[in-house]
């Protein structure tokens, strides 16, 4: 049995969800969201909660269970509270600025690198070091951060890069002076 499957989803307060066939809709306060579910699935719903079943004792069925249940409560906690990933950046004279939906990094190449945001992703910038993204879509998101931090990612000798706000980075020990 799957621990993660069998947690209901609670649905909050202006939150609503439609189930038609195999493709969920879940609207709130923050926007809407999709998603197409799978046949081997199927999903139990009152005003309250969201409960995800297996149809079969197939191992697929058993394997999208979880992942089901998680990727539902996903959309639900982003329609009704958001998402957000922090991003810093280190290193001597990099710097980033977001205006509208591209976000221009000068990360020491020869020029700035610009970043065009997906719909449905923001940025802020604050103190020209921290990047902080946010939508309603957590696989949206997570992948945009993945591919900001690719452009430049931190390396181990003095921690230059572009790196998760909670991720450590650890270090080397650099080279020793000849004997």
């Amino acid at each position: 049995m799957s621990r993660v499957g069998k947690q209901p989803i609670p649905i909050p307060a202006k939150t609503q969800v439609d189930f038609d066939g195999q493709v969920l809709k879940v609207k709130g306060e923050k926007g809407v969201l999709s998603r197409p579910i799978s046949p081997e699935v199927r999903l139990e719903m009152d005003k309250e909660e969201i409960r995800v079943k297996p149809v079969s004792d197939h191992k697929s069925a058993w394997a999208l269970w979880g992942l089901t249940r998680t990727l539902v409560a996903n959309m639900v906690t982003g329609v009704s509270q958001g998402f957000s990933r922090v991003l810093e950046i280190n290193g001597i004279g990099y710097r980033a600025e977001a205006a509208g939906d591209t976000l221009t990094l000068v990360l020491g190449f020869s020029k700035p690198v610009v970043f065009k945001l997906p719909a449905g992703v923001s940025a802020e910038v604050d103190k020209k070091n921290n990047i902080t993204l946010s939508g309603i879509d957590k696989e949206l998101l997570g992948r945009t951060a993945a591919a900001i931090r690719a452009l430049r990612p931190p390396e181990p000798y003095k921690g230059k890069g572009i790196k998760y706000a909670e991720e450590r980075i650890i270090r080397k020990a650099g080279k020793t002076g000849a004997k």
